[in-house]
């Protein structure tokens, strides 16, 4: 049971992990700001997407589809 409790902590301290950090522009070097700033622009759409996903409740199985749907109507915007 003791082994038991210590795997579920060890996951749920590791799960946030797997989440990628916002691109901060200010901390590349000037030569890449540019790209790091698109970058920061796309992970926002991306994480935008997924917030209407979860507040949508989407089921998993038809999440991609509507986060491909979401990306595509905010960059024709």
């Amino acid at each position: 049971m003791k082994y038991f409790a210590l795997a579920l902590v060890s996951i749920a301290v590791a799960t946030p992990a797997l989440a990628q950090k916002l691109v901060d522009p200010a901390s590349v070097a000037p030569e890449f700001r540019e790209a790091a700033e698109k970058r920061r622009a796309e992970q926002v759409r991306q994480r935008d997407c997924a917030q209407k996903a979860d507040v949508e409740k989407i089921i998993p199985r038809d999440r991609t589809a509507f986060l491909i749907h979401c990306l595509e109507s905010a960059e024709a915007k």
